[in-house]
């Protein structure tokens, strides 16, 4: 079965602006393929530079976060906001980071449950009220993840991370977003 990757229209790399045809190339030798997040924002150029520009300020910077700890929280909230192409790509982003062949589908499934760090935990607690309620935020919520050595500066990070994917999950089910068959084995075995 050859399934769309998109609703949308998804252009030929030949046919895309030259910056956007080099980062897509970039990624493709990093990766070994090329996710099909990378094709299916290329439709339209401008957002293409913006949505790449904000995830890789939040997502590659140094941080007090781990990189670990990022992708739990896109994860997560993907999770809850029933984001198919951020779980299966971002789960296997964790797996990778995290060198835990069973964190994702735990994280993905019930946080809560998950085999995680106390501190963690109140990062993701945090994360969620974000993404699903960012309205109720207040101080309190702050000072708990303060109390787990959290900076105020990673209290930013953590939300924007929640934030930011709270939009990219809308926009991936917006487009019906297929994850590419390589995330599914991603971390779960051993290399050879």
């Amino acid at each position: 079965m050859d399934t769309p990757i998109s609703r949308f229209p998804v252009p030929e790399l030949a046919d895309m602006e030259p910056d956007i045809r080099e980062k897509i190339l970039a990624v493709q030798e990093k990766a070994g393929f090329v996710p099909n997040v990378f094709l299916a924002l290329a439709h339209r150029p401008d957002e293409f530079r913006a949505f790449f520009g904000y995830h890789d300020a939040l997502m590659e910077r140094d941080s007090g976060l781990t990189k670990a700890e990022r992708e739990m929280i896109v994860v997560a909230t993907s999770g809850a906001n029933q984001c198919l192409y951020c779980v299966v790509a971002h789960g296997a982003i964790l797996r990778i980071r995290a060198r835990a062949p069973r964190i994702a589908d735990q994280v993905a499934t019930n946080w809560r449950k998950a085999d995680i760090t106390e501190r963690q935990r109140a990062m993701l607690a945090f994360a969620m009220r974000v993404s699903r309620e960012a309205e109720t935020v207040n101080e309190a919520d702050i000072a708990a993840l303060e109390a787990h050595g959290f900076t105020r500066e990673d209290v930013w990070d953590i939300g924007a991370i929640a934030a930011f994917f709270a939009l990219s999950n809308r926009l991936a089910n917006l487009i019906s977003l297929r994850p590419n068959d390589e995330f599914y084995l991603m971390g779960r075995l051993p290399k050879a």
